[in-house]
């Protein structure tokens, strides 16, 4: 009974990070699929029934709570640090974590989805503490919304969405004039990107306090999709009012899924997308690595990586120069030191895609990143 709840546990995790990856969007009548998606039509909720962002509860991490949130959190090892935060707030969007298929979107108050919510606010967001952190909680499109392109899926992600704006909204009204950092992964990533749209590439005052947007473990195409969010792509680790995006994979990767269905669809400017035109950021040289050719070696520049302490995820030792990366064929390619990357957890996808861990490789590469272009920041 033990091994097969164990098996149980595994298979649906594996569902949860193969929810946020962009290809399965396209794989349509697979097994995974029919075992996937909900099994209900898409209800709409009854209008103005979303979570009132006025409430401390309906947020994950807020500033100067007591307790502190989650994303205070630091990992074991991580060193001496300037003491206090710097004038700057980040607003955070979290990856699926609902894994049922009685519903299209997950209730706020589903305990499991919101402490697996939790646990990547202390993961990823965590990375962005030196600010004023705000994680919101919203009624996430379920892991099954991403296998199917039809209606309901369609809907269930525009309602997730609909949370997103309010929460932003109502970030905007408690810091009116602060640098703000964006940071999104997986369904967050695609939400954050449909924000610098509708919000950032529409308000110039606005675009003007952005350092930076995180936009990890999406894709982003620099042709079809960059013009039409109000942001540039990162020249280096310095620059501000720019985006960086990334997807990690591990040699020999195979990135056809990605790419197979990024090149189906049509991008922000109407445009279709291209592989070729993919926003890749490596962390670790601050560059997109233009140029660069030759095997993975910079082993020496990652700062850290998040390793589990144990099963539970809610601890993490931060191990220096054992992940390399290059930015290569518009992925970002890792190798481990001797050839051996540190055990991170069971949850890689095929094809070498280590979606669920883009944030945990470099962690704190990623801080001084975020930190280096909020001191560099000239309103």
């Amino acid at each position: 009974m033990c091994a097969r709840r164990f098996l149980i546990i595994i298979f649906l995790l594996t569902l949860l990070v193969v929810a946020g990856a962009f290809a399965v969007f396209q794989f349509g009548g697979t097994v995974l699929r029919q075992q996937a998606l909900p099994t209900v039509p898409f209800e709409a909720p009854p209008a103005a029934s979303g979570p009132d962002y006025v409430q401390v509860d309906n947020w994950l991490n807020l500033p100067d709570t007591v307790p502190p949130g989650s994303a205070e959190w630091l990992p074991k090892g991580i060193g001496a640090e300037p003491a206090g935060k710097v004038e700057a707030a980040t607003f955070y969007i979290h990856p699926t974590t609902y894994l049922q298929r009685d519903r299209w979107n997950a209730l706020l108050g589903d305990r499991e989805s919101q402490a697996r919510a939790q646990l990547f606010v202390r993961s990823q967001a965590s990375a962005f503490n030196f600010t004023r952190v705000y994680a919101p909680k919203y009624r996430q499109a379920a892991f099954g919304a991403f296998l199917d392109s039809g209606e309901d899926a369609t809907a269930a992600l525009d309602l997730a969405y609909s949370d997103i704006l309010r929460a932003f909204d109502r970030f905007l009204l408690q810091e009116p004039t602060a640098p703000i950092i964006l940071a999104g992964h997986s369904q967050g990533a695609l939400h954050l990107t449909r924000l610098l749209r509708d919000r950032v590439a529409k308000d110039p005052a606005l675009q003007k306090r952005i350092v930076a947007a995180y936009v990890v473990g999406w894709p982003v195409s620099r042709a079809a999709d960059l013009p039409a969010m109000g942001l540039g792509a990162c020249r280096n680790n310095l620059d501000n009012r720019c985006l960086v995006s990334w997807q990690t994979y591990a040699e020999p990767a195979n990135t056809d899924l990605i790419t197979g269905a990024f090149e189906k669809t049509t991008g922000f400017n109407g445009q279709q997308r291209r592989r070729q035109d993919i926003i890749c950021y490596n962390p670790l040289s601050g560059s997109d690595d233009s140029g660069v050719t030759g095997e993975i070696g910079n082993f020496s520049r990652n700062d850290g990586t998040l390793v589990p302490i144990d099963t539970t995820l809610s601890d993490a030792n931060l191990v220096q120069g054992e992940v390399g990366a290059l930015c290569r064929d518009n992925f970002l390619l890792i190798a481990g030191h001797d050839d051996k990357l540190p055990d991170l957890g069971p949850y890689v996808l095929p094809g070498n895609n280590y979606h669920v861990y883009d944030f945990a490789l470099f962690w704190a590469n990623i801080r001084a990143d975020a930190r280096g272009r909020v001191n560099a920041f000239k309103p």
